[in-house]
């Protein structure tokens, strides 16, 4: 049977968490634009739809409803009661063949977000699927479960993707993904940016008219902004999304209880962050009920015998970067001769109680295990690879900021030796492709083998900050590092089959422009049974 949204909420603070950002939602009598059956003179549902993880006998379906004439900052309208809307699931897009159907609450105090489970499905089987308030229907979706937990599958076509601050560029990228028909879309973080539109807007696609976000109400706009755009919502209708998040979700550069100013002040805002990032995300409620600090967001997927996903989560559970005072505004860079706390091993990256659920995964992922799948993919936030820059700084913010962590995972994934290992990152919004030796900080020869593969891959808009010329001196100085680019924007996508994983770097023509072209910048393989990418 379909299931609502999980309302007994697992949080320490369940008052504050309902109410964080000021959110008082008084209940009135139900509009007549809500009615069943009434002409709905707008279309609420300006915010698309999505799908989420793909399982085997399930699907997580998403939308938000928004009221008559709302703007950005009238998000929140308190007069806006609980509204039941219908949905539909079928196997064709002219919903002649229903599967499934049914009816949902979309609450105030969930910012009238819906988040609808569909089980008793087949696997490894495309639908479609809509909602309907009054006489208005949402656009139609389509997603599907994943195959069977061990079934032999031939394929798995895979977008991965990060950062998409709204001014710094169109999103042409997600256009093209829709056209790309993958069978998932990774995203790994930064699918907001917490800022105000700059004072200086010279070069930037576009503005817009909303503060630095703060409270509940403020996080709901936000998502409210990006989610108006239509190529985002054409590649979320186009098939299911898996989501981690990173630190623009909240605030920059933040590490777990750690943020900038007064510690109070900051973790009330988090909490309305955590809050608006579940209501606008398609996530199930499972990830409330496992945690009563946060959304526990580290998870696997499955897709048959090929791939294994782990989902990590890197900001909720992690040590303060090394040398970072509290409340200090940003993490920077370090010469690790002179920040002693880089190299303690006492430091998580992760978090202890992460590290060990991975390390059980890994274990299980293992040649000889039973159902080890041919591909184990950790799916996380950064450039995981040892990157050291000729001044001999260090950032402390990426996983150089925890080597001891970064050293205890590749021993793992070296001790549970899955038949495949590759990582995927964002966040540093350039490209890099790396081969991961066994001692990660030196570099790969036959005394220190490489044991798995990395695409870090850039951003869908988010500017670099840096030149081609600095990043070449990057990989001068470090020859795990095979190919690496900052100026382009774009995605990755891979195909994956029991014989390589085929890797394609995507690149943005002019992110200044909506219908720009995208074109492949580089080609990469990683043979089964081979780690380290090859150049294609």
């Amino acid at each position: 049977m379909p299931c609502l949204p999980c309302l007994s909420v697992p949080f320490s603070d369940r008052r504050r968490f309902l109410l964080a950002g000021g959110l008082a939602t008084a209940i009135g009598a139900l509009p007549a634009w809500a009615r069943q059956g009434e002409r709905i003179r707008h279309n609420p549902f300006t915010l698309g739809v999505a799908s989420g993880d793909p399982e085997p006998d399930n699907v997580l379906l998403w939308t938000r409803l928004t009221p008559p004439l709302a703007g950005l900052g009238e998000m929140d309208a308190p007069a806006l009661p609980p509204l039941k809307l219908r949905w539909e699931l079928a196997h064709d897009e002219g919903f002649t063949r229903i599967v499934d159907q049914g009816e949902a609450m979309a609450l105030p105090q969930w910012g009238h977000a819906v988040h609808v489970q569909v089980n008793g499905l087949a696997p490894d089987r495309w639908y479609h699927y809509r909602f309907m308030l009054g006489d208005a229907a949402s656009a139609t979706g389509r997603c599907r479960t994943a195959p069977a937990a061990h079934a032999r599958v031939s394929r798995l076509r895979l977008a991965y993707a990060s950062c998409q601050r709204w001014e710094h560029g169109y999103y042409a990228a997600w256009a093209q993904v829709a056209q790309d028909a993958p069978d998932m879309v990774l995203f790994l973080g930064d699918y907001i940016y917490e800022y105000a539109t700059p004072a200086m807007t010279l070069g930037l696609a576009r503005t817009q008219p909303l503060r630095t976000a703060q409270t509940l109400g403020d996080y709901r706009d936000r998502y409210a902004l990006h989610k108006s755009d239509p190529q985002l919502q054409a590649a979320h209708a186009a098939c299911n999304w898996a989501v981690i998040w990173d630190d623009h979700e909240v605030e920059n550069d933040y590490a777990a209880d750690n943020g900038r100013g007064d510690p109070a002040r900051f973790l009330a805002r988090r909490m309305a962050a955590w809050q608006a990032f579940y209501e606008n995300m398609p996530l199930r409620a499972s990830v409330l009920q496992r945690s009563f600090q946060g959304l526990s967001l580290y998870r696997d997927l499955r897709w048959g015998n090929l791939v294994r996903l782990h989902l990590l989560d890197g900001r909720q559970y992690r040590g303060i970067q090394a040398c970072r005072a509290p409340g200090q505004a940003d993490a920077g860079s370090v010469l690790p001769q002179e920040c002693a706390q880089l190299d303690d091993p006492a430091r998580s990256f992760l978090g202890w109680e992460q590290e060990q659920w991975l390390y059980r995964q890994l274990q299980g992922d293992g040649q000889g295990k039973a159902q080890a799948p041919i591909w184990s993919v950790l799916a996380q936030t950064t450039l995981f690879s040892t990157r050291r820059y000729p001044s001999g700084k260090q950032s402390t913010d990426s996983w150089d900021g925890y080597p001891a962590a970064r050293q205890r995972l590749v021993q793992q994934i070296a001790q549970s030796a899955p038949r495949n290992s590759v990582l995927l990152g964002g966040d540093i919004h350039q490209n890099y492709v790396c081969a991961v030796p066994l001692q990660a900080h030196l570099a790969p020869d036959k005394a220190n083998p490489v044991i798995a593969s990395e695409f870090c891959g850039t951003s869908i808009s988010s500017r670099s900050g840096t030149t081609q010329a600095k990043v070449d001196a990057v990989v001068a100085h470090n020859p795990q590092v095979l190919f690496a680019r900052c100026e382009e924007r774009g995605y990755g996508l891979a195909e994956i089959t029991p014989q390589r994983w085929n890797n394609e770097l995507r690149a943005v023509a002019n992110p200044l422009r909506a219908d720009s072209p995208i074109y492949t910048l580089a080609k990469f393989t990683v043979e089964d049974r081979r780690a380290g990418p090859q150049a294609a």
